[in-house]
């Protein structure tokens, strides 16, 4: 059973700017393991994500370490957060050290019930312009759960990969990430609160720095070739420090089909286009 909620909110706007500033690039690169680009350059895929983040007083942040009280999303009261998964559109690279805007709008909110409890998918588009262009194009999947144990098997077998890369999650790289995100959610830092309350074995590695590395994966094993779209889901938490592949083929069609894995099993899976 699907149900709209939160109805008065669907359509909520709110534009943030962001400089992309060159030494922020270059904090993202040191936690991604990365190079840095120079001031005038591409900002790589989905590094994005670091950028145009609205933090909020301590005051305004529920007990998870996420804005309790919602400035774009609405409050959802005692739910845990995740990231569910996305679909982005590259049109032009962003350039570092060049102003820009993201506009952001809700475009949908559900509520799913299930054997395990209620779920509350927010949709979110952001576009993100610069020069009066738009760049990329995005909507994000966030799903708020009741607090109920999460899922950590795997069941898909991972597929043949044509390439592959080991990450290492350490407990300095979920800081790093959650540092240059400016993010608060205590799954990823804070041991004793995501064993205890959220029932996970051990730290949460962050769903966009799965995706990164993904799509990072992909384009390092197919030099020259611009991205166009990129989906993703993901299926199951990864628990750090615990290493895991990001691997892909490419499809007969041109298309690549993307995945994180752990233990011979799917953990998030994606789709790419080129142009």
């Amino acid at each position: 059973m699907t149900d709209q909620v939160y109805p008065e909110w669907i359509g909520r706007k709110e534009t943030y700017p962001d400089n992309l500033d060159p030494g922020h690039v270059r904090q993202i690169a040191l936690a991604l393991n990365q190079t840095a680009p120079a001031a005038g350059e591409p900002l790589p895929h989905l590094w994005v994500w670091a950028h145009f983040v609205r933090g909020q007083v301590y005051e305004e942040l529920g007990r998870d370490g996420h804005p309790a009280k919602g400035s774009l999303l609405p409050p959802v009261g005692t739910r845990n957060r995740m990231w569910a998964g996305g679909r982005v559109r590259f049109f032009q690279p962003l350039l570092v050290g060049t102003p820009a805007e993201r506009q952001s709008t809700i475009i949908k909110i559900q509520e799913k019930r299930g054997r395990t409890g209620t779920l509350v998918f927010f949709t979110v588009q952001h576009d993100y312009l610069q020069n009066g262009k738009l760049c990329i194009s995005e909507e994000q999947d966030i799903v708020y759960r009741d607090p109920t144990p999460p899922k950590l098997e795997g069941s898909v077998e991972a597929p043949q990969a044509q390439w592959s890369a080991t990450v290492e999650p350490s407990t300095i790289m979920l800081f790093r990430y959650s540092a240059v995100t400016f993010n608060g959610h205590r799954i990823h830092y804070d041991l004793d609160y995501v064993t205890k309350q959220e029932g996970y074995p051990g730290l949460v590695v962050h769903g966009p720095l799965i995706a990164t590395n993904m799509l990072q994966a992909c384009v390092d094993a197919n030099p020259g070739r611009e991205v166009d779209t990129f989906s993703y889901r993901g299926l199951r938490p990864l628990i750090a420090p615990k290493p895991f592949v990001v691997a892909g083929t490419l499809k007969e069609d041109g298309s690549a089909a993307l995945w994180a894995e752990q233990d011979g099993t799917l953990a998030h899976q994606a789709e790419l286009t080129f142009k």
